[in-house]
């Protein structure tokens, strides 16, 4: 058949089935039975292996108490870092530049408290119009803190269609007085994806650091953060990567900023080798485990375990 000619039998659908790469996963999620089921961008299924490795934690509480911070299968007190390792390639980096914690806001908010310096006449953050509210919401807070008004301060830049925007309106809005750029790297309104990498370099071009919300692109595309010299990202793991509702979220610190304090801190900041010396001065993380705040959610943590290894 002529790849540009549409065949609608169920013959021709059952053969596409069958030689579809991807249909051995099929069976390792739990289906709704009589559903196609097309709502992964917002809550992805539950995987056989994500309701065992729930199970494998709760039974190391059972089983080893507070012990369970460094004995079981996954001792929890590592349990962030072991699970970057994996995450990494799924975002083009280094397993030291991606830590699992907190949610996609508040990790937007640890993000920007951080890499949002104001100076001079470099006062102001890029977003756009269409990107997700929880962003704007978080972007309009980092302003006020700083007791700039989110009405001058904050530049949304315009869709032409009201679902896609122009690569070319956003690098436009890069002038002077532009400290940060956070945009999507997909639109959820409409699936488009941005050009990281290109957005980056005329970022950098002009002296403009510039992070990206991954959460409508992890586990359904390939990423070089790395590669492409992107500051910063973060994300959900609920979605592509099927961890659960409300599940422990990412980030990633490009390694240039190492050894940057970050904006907020707390208990997990520290460095993990002197983490129990209990001093009140505060020596972090080497690496992106620096942008952890407090004790890591194990338990909203799990899921994330077992939906991984479908990725590995």
């Amino acid at each position: 058949m002529n790849e540009m000619e549409f065949d609608p039998s169920k013959a021709y659908a059952e053969q596409l089935d069958k030689a579809d790469v991807l249909a051995r996963f099929r069976s390792e999620f739990y289906l709704q039975e009589g559903s196609i089921y097309l709502d992964g961008n917002s809550l992805g299924l539950l995987s056989k292996r994500s309701e065992r490795s729930v199970l494998t934690l709760l039974d190391s509480w059972r089983e080893f108490a507070i012990d369970g911070w460094s004995e079981g299968a996954h001792p929890w007190f590592y349990l962030s870092e072991t699970l970057a390792k994996t995450l990494a390639p799924l975002v083009g980096a280094a397993p030291e530049e991606v830590i699992v914690t907190g949610s996609t806001t508040t990790n937007l908010h640890q993000l920007v408290a951080t890499f949002y310096q104001p100076q001079g006449q470099r006062t102001k953050i890029v977003a756009d119009e269409l990107t997700f509210p929880s962003d704007i919401y978080a972007l309009q807070s980092q302003l006020r803190l700083h007791s700039l008004d989110p009405a001058s301060h904050l530049v949304r830049v315009q869709s032409r269609d009201g679902m896609t925007l122009e690569e070319d309106d956003i690098i436009a809005a890069m002038t002077p007085d532009v400290s940060l750029v956070v945009l999507p790297s997909v639109l959820y309104r409409s699936g488009q994806l941005l050009d990281m990498q290109r957005l980056t370099k005329a970022a950098h071009e002009r002296n403009i650091l510039i992070g990206f919300d991954l959460a409508h692109s992890i586990g359904a595309l390939p990423h070089a953060l790395s590669e492409w010299d992107v500051d910063f990202a973060f994300w959900c793991n609920y979605k592509y990567l099927n961890s659960g509702p409300g599940s422990v979220a990412g980030l990633y610190v490009n390694r240039k900023h190492f050894g940057l304090t970050p904006g907020l801190t707390g208990w997990f900041s520290a460095n993990k080798s002197i983490q129990f010396d209990m001093d009140h001065t505060l020596v972090t993380a080497e690496d992106a485990g620096a942008f952890q705040i407090g004790t890591p959610h194990i338990l909203s943590t799990a899921p994330l375990i077992g939906s991984l290894e479908l990725f590995s």
